[in-house]
């Protein structure tokens, strides 16, 4: 266990060692990624299964397997990243809290690849649907595939985060930062946070955006439902 008197030098020695290693284990699962990666295009154009892709400069499919494999990459180092946040993090807290914490991670992983699924699945397929619909005779739609890629990798990521919703609330009402009153007080200005950041975090379409703010106001009421539940229970204690 770290030793909560390290000095300055100390902390900064190990962050960099933690820093180290997050980078190695990114670009060992990167570089193993790489090795599977037609079996990754597969999966990532099956929602537009229907669609023909092009290429509009010579680099331009292979800077998207190269970028398609490092975010493969980091996806994979996400248990190694976070325990290392962790191991530099939780020295300060206690083994209640560790534990906690501990079953928070495991929560958020799983809440993360739930909506970047639902996004893959559900969300991904609708979108497209909806603006092939506005091709004409004349006018056939065809995608560069660095754009389609860039387009399912903002709404997947979008959606994993929003998924978070429940996790981080959970986690906020656990050490008292939040209460349901609060939650319930602010609801409406919350609502109105999300559509700004569904705006930001999404296509600049409003389809796009309006599937993913809608998903998350369910969310914010599954979040007071989630404080609630805790709250009560620190209260019993």
């Amino acid at each position: 266990m770290k030793d909560d008197t390290q000095t300055v030098v100390e902390h900064l020695t190990e962050l960099r060692t933690r820093i180290i290693i997050v980078a190695a284990s990114i670009i060992l699962f990167s570089l193993v990624s790489y090795q599977f990666i037609d079996k990754i295009i597969t999966l990532a154009i099956e929602p537009a299964s229907d669609l023909d892709f092009i290429y509009i400069t010579p680099s331009e499919l292979f800077l998207t397997y190269i970028k398609t494999s490092i975010l493969s990459g980091t996806v994979l180092s996400l248990p190694i990243i976070l325990y290392q946040v962790w191991r530099f993090a939780l020295p300060g807290i206690n083994l209640k809290n560790k534990i906690y914490m501990a079953i928070v991670n495991i929560f958020a992983m799983g809440f993360f690849t739930a909506g970047a699924y639902f996004a893959y699945k559900v969300i991904i397929p609708i979108s497209l649907d909806f603006f092939t619909q506005f091709s004409r005779v004349e006018i056939v739609p065809r995608f560069t595939f660095a754009n389609y890629t860039s387009f399912i990798i903002s709404l997947m990521l979008a959606f994993g985060i929003a998924f978070e919703l429940p996790i981080i609330v959970m986690l906020l009402t656990q050490f008292n930062l939040i209460t349901p009153d609060i939650l319930k007080a602010t609801r409406k200005y919350i609502i109105l946070a999300i559509f700004v950041l569904a705006a930001v975090l999404t296509p600049p379409d409003i389809v796009s955006q309006g599937l993913l703010a809608l998903p998350m106001v369910f969310l914010l009421e599954l979040s007071i439902l989630v404080s609630t539940f805790i709250y009560k229970g620190k209260k019993k204690k």
